[in-house]
């Protein structure tokens, strides 16, 4: 909610000055639609014809992300260091036979359908999955299997940017589409020359609101909800650190409770739990979802 706040702040402090010195909202009302049209219009255009729907697409469906902030909260952490923890500790304790039937069908399993948040997250269980199977498969190298993992973060980040820096673009853009805005104006005027210095003022005005539209749309709007995007889905990764974590951990030959451990130190300090609070979580869980 403070991106709200912000914003709120931003157009009161910016007109709210201008009017402050004596200013008239007039004519940047009276001129912002058909110069909305002309900049963004543009802009979006621009983005088309450099990238493709699956860029707009992708820049709003983050625009609520901006607002809601990262997905994953401090219970979504622990949860999934549970999960980890009954996952590693049944192909422990039990061997690959009983791991398969979870992995193979995590829609049926006792031990994921207690998590449903992070089965609906379509990376993380195929991620966690894909590895587990991996291992069954006798693919027991941890550094091999860390380097699989790796490229498939390094993957899934790069297409999960792809709305940030679309966005980023725009920004950069923006103020130059509302320079090309201005100067249609200009030419505008320039076509009504002969008319009085009171109108020929008025059309000048309304050009130059282009200009201004185009540097506070980017450095006011657009760029800091690039920025604010990106930062939203560096931290979302952070989950997926934490199974790469956990799993290789288990492969070095770690107890379950060590590899959680050890995944519970990626986890953002923001969100991480306790040892102590680790603990009682895992100790909670009841015997027969192991």
């Amino acid at each position: 909610m403070i991106q709200l706040g912000g914003i709120v702040v931003l157009f009161a402090c910016v007109f709210g000055g201008y009017m402050m010195t004596g200013g008239s909202l007039g004519v940047v009302i009276e001129a912002a639609p058909h110069e909305m049209l002309t900049i963004f219009g543009a802009a979006i255009a621009a983005m088309l014809i450099a990238g493709s729907v699956y860029n707009v697409k992708k820049i709003f469906g983050g625009l609520g992300q901006v607002i809601s902030g990262p997905r994953w909260k401090p219970k979504d952490y622990n949860d999934l260091l549970c999960l980890l923890f009954l996952l590693t500790k049944t192909m422990k304790s039990k061997g690959l036979i009983a791991l398969e039937a979870h992995i193979e069908n995590p829609g049926e399993s006792s031990i994921f359908k207690r998590f449903p948040k992070i089965c609906k997250d379509h990376f993380a269980l195929d991620f966690i999955c894909d590895t587990l199977r991996m291992m069954t498969m006798s693919l027991e190298d941890p550094h091999q299997v860390e380097t699989a993992m790796e490229k498939q973060l390094e993957k899934h980040h790069h297409e999960a940017l792809v709305g940030a820096n679309a966005l980023a673009a725009m920004a950069d853009g923006l103020p130059a589409l509302g320079i090309v805005a201005a100067v249609l104006g200009v030419i505008k005027t320039m076509g009504a020359i002969s008319e009085p210095p009171e109108v020929l003022g008025g059309m000048i005005g309304s050009a130059l609101v282009g200009t201004f539209l185009g540097v506070f749309l980017a450095y006011g709007l657009v760029g800091p909800m690039g920025v604010r995007l990106k930062a939203v889905i560096d931290e979302d990764s952070l989950f997926y650190h934490v199974i790469r974590d956990i799993l290789v951990a288990h492969l070095h030959g770690n107890a379950a409770q060590v590899s959680v451990e050890i995944g519970r130190g990626s986890v953002p300090s923001e969100y991480q739990p306790s040892f102590a609070k680790l603990e009682a979580a895992l100790n909670a869980i009841p015997p027969d979802g192991a």
